[in-house]
């Protein structure tokens, strides 16, 4: 699983065939088999665990985080580091040819990734950091929302754009949009950013 997870995240997913995976492992494509019966499910348990570890790993950048301001800036860190090494296709790839695994990376978005959302807009508000006039519930679909628009590849082409500078300029935008004069500073703060008043 380890192994078609990074040739996936490599190549994308369909380009990658079970010849390939086997290949990769030096091992039959006969004893892949005895625990997939086909590549649709490798792909399946590949993004339930991927799922399942990104939900982990933003809980507990959420519980550690100083503010709303240094969790959205940690969230940004996390986000470079996984689409660093990923192929701009996998999303696609996903979405065209693997529907259930879709369906469960839409329903991840758009449930937990949705409420982590609306939780930080919220302690943001709470802690003066965030205008108190945004709308959460609209903030938090349009928030959701980019991070899939990042990764279409009619809109942002991989051979005009990188998954990771677009992914990390649309949340740049997000965060600047919604901060009051206290938030920016604290943007500045943790980016290392001196910034004439």
């Amino acid at each position: 699983m380890q192994a078609a997870h990074n040739l996936f995240y490599q190549y994308g997913i369909r380009s990658i065939t079970m010849d390939d995976i086997a290949k990769h492992l030096s091992i039959s494509k006969k004893t892949i088999y005895q625990f997939f019966e086909e590549k649709d499910e490798i792909v399946g348990a590949c993004c339930t665990g991927d799922l399942k570890d990104h939900g982990c790993r933003m809980e507990d950048i959420t519980k550690n985080s100083k503010d709303a301001v240094h969790e959205i800036i940690e969230c940004m860190n996390y986000l470079g580091e996984m689409f660093s090494g990923m192929n701009p296709n996998l999303f696609y790839d996903l979405q065209k040819f693997h529907p259930d695994s879709w369906k469960s990376f839409r329903n991840f978005k758009e449930q937990k990734l949705m409420q982590m959302v609306e939780n930080n807009l919220r302690r943001g508000i709470k802690e003066e950091l965030y205008r108190p006039d945004i709308n959460i519930k609209v903030l938090a679909k349009l928030r959701i929302e980019q991070v899939e628009l990042a990764m279409n590849p009619h809109v942002f082409p991989p051979g005009k754009f990188n998954l990771k500078e677009v992914q990390l300029a649309i949340l740049d935008h997000f965060i600047h949009g919604i901060t009051t004069i206290k938030g920016h500073k604290l943007i500045n703060k943790y980016k290392k950013i001196n910034e004439e008043e």
